[in-house]
């Protein structure tokens, strides 16, 4: 019965969804869907996508692959696992309820539920555990090198204005 329930469930959080099949169709629409957000391109380096879905009258959107992935952030220092399918609720500089990202912490995974950008500065990205319990991070760590080369031309062009 609970199946059925959450079949159910699923077919109504992705009713009137956007939804994108293929590698690159898929990369495209996840890098696209980061920048909207305001988020670096590299903070789900999600490999083999499958499918990607967006239902934009509720903020949900998922992410699948062919198999799980584990990434090392050199950035942070921290191992992330993502499971073959993805989930969120996003809205402007935060995405929500997040499914099947885990990052190493010393002998554990921690589930990573929520992540997020100060939008006043965004020097910084959080990220949040079910539970609360938060960590934060240079956004830097997350971006591609040409998006650190021009995040840090505009600081610094930025800066001298002042």
């Amino acid at each position: 019965m609970a199946s059925s329930t959450t079949a159910t469930k699923e077919v109504e959080q992705r009713a009137g969804a956007e939804i994108v099949y293929g590698a690159e169709d898929c990369y495209r629409h996840s890098v696209d869907l980061l920048q909207e957000l305001g988020f670096p391109k590299g903070v789900l380096p999600l490999k083999d996508l499958e499918e990607c879905g967006r239902v934009r009258e509720t903020g949900f959107v998922w992410m699948k692959q062919k198999a799980p992935y584990e990434h090392f952030f050199a950035g942070t220092n921290t191992k992330v696992s993502y499971a073959t399918e993805v989930t969120a609720y996003v809205e402007k500089f935060k995405m929500k309820k997040m499914t099947g990202v885990k990052s190493k912490q010393v002998f554990i995974w921690v589930p990573i539920s929520e992540m997020s950008i100060d939008d006043a500065t965004g020097d910084k990205m959080y990220f949040k555990t079910p539970m609360g319990i938060g960590k934060s991070f240079p956004v830097t760590a997350f971006m591609t090198e040409e998006e650190e080369k021009k995040y840090l031309e505009d600081k610094k062009a930025k800066n001298e204005k002042q």
